[in-house]
């Protein structure tokens, strides 16, 4: 899961491993020895409330139709590599104090082992640590990396979530999400619309997208935050003020660390072939529920012989 083809759904080992009560500190161990399908799951109530502590027996898996044996499990607490993405462009001056001091609760709230990066954007996209860190867990070095962008230009969204997902592809923990703030859609990436949404469909990531967006804004495009949200398996919020950003960071943050890993073994004989899939959850006096899950995934390999899957 390590390769920079390996996607949301990766192709995995039975071995999952972690330390026995020290789960919120350890990272869990896939190795490739045997293929399966790894779905990050995330599962509300009726009031939209995330709810953790479920067992292996509350879900049932389902590829095209046919349920599947659960292999894996996992609803601990592990570190995850993280990249938040903040627009930089001129649009968004009014709101950036709002916005930095939102993405300062994402990163304060998540695990304390995570593996954070800051990617600005504006036209262009820069890296907000130093060149020589690709990753960091300090405080104090994130909030330099929010703050070293200027409010400028144009948005170059599909440009920033591309670059986004190559770095978390180097990142240390096996899950990965990736949180893309933004008031607007794009009018200065150099990728398509099309080649960032297959780059995500060979993502092992989880996208959550928070949205801004002024009314009347002939360039806002929110559909496009909530396609690649729920492409991932994550979810797009959009708060009606600049100041709801902090409670929306809040949501995710404790989203990422209530969602629950899990894999099983694809069929034989569908390698290339599109796959949808179903989650289903119970939950004894929980009333309904709700899960947030990827619909679909192709299972095959590259031309070099990396596994991927997609959508």
């Amino acid at each position: 899961m390590k390769s920079t083809d390996a996607i949301a759904i990766a192709v995995a080992s039975v071995l999952f491993c972690l330390l026995a009560g020290a789960a919120a500190q350890q990272d869990f161990v896939i190795h490739q020895d045997v293929p399966l399908v790894l779905l990050d799951v995330g599962v509300t109530d009726h009031t939209g409330n995330f709810v953790p502590g479920l067992s292996k027996e509350s879900f049932s898996v389902f590829d095209e139709g046919k349920q599947q044996p659960i292999a894996i499990f996992d609803n601990t607490d592990v570190p995850v590599t993280l990249g938040i993405l903040v627009d930089e462009s001129e649009s968004m001056t009014p709101k950036r104090s709002a916005v930095l001091a939102a993405a300062e609760t994402l990163i304060a709230e998540g695990n304390p082992h995570d593996a954070v990066f800051v990617l600005n954007f504006n036209e262009e996209v820069k890296r907000g640590l130093p060149a020589s860190t690709l990753f960091s867990g300090n405080i104090s070095q994130l909030r330099s990396a929010l703050n070293r962008g200027t409010p400028q230009g144009r948005t170059a969204l599909y440009d920033a979530v591309t670059e986004g997902l190559d770095q978390l592809d180097a990142g240390k923990h096996e899950r990965k999400a990736l949180v893309v703030i933004s008031d607007g859609g794009d009018n200065a990436s150099r990728h398509k619309r099309a080649e960032m949404l297959a780059r995500l469909e060979r993502s092992d990531a989880t996208v959550f997208g928070i949205g801004i967006y002024t009314e009347g804004d002939p360039e806002a495009d929110p559909a496009i935050l909530t396609r690649i949200a729920r492409a991932s398996g994550g979810e797009a919020l959009f708060p009606r003020e600049p100041n709801g950003m902090t409670a929306a960071c809040r949501r995710i943050a404790k989203e990422i660390r209530t969602r629950y890993v899990i894999g099983y073994r694809p069929p034989e004989g569908t390698a290339g072939a599109l796959r949808h899939i179903k989650v289903r959850v119970s939950g004894s006096g929980a009333g309904a529920l709700t899960v947030l899950a990827r619909s679909a995934y192709r299972y095959g390999e590259t031309s070099d012989g990396q596994s991927i899957h997609g959508k």
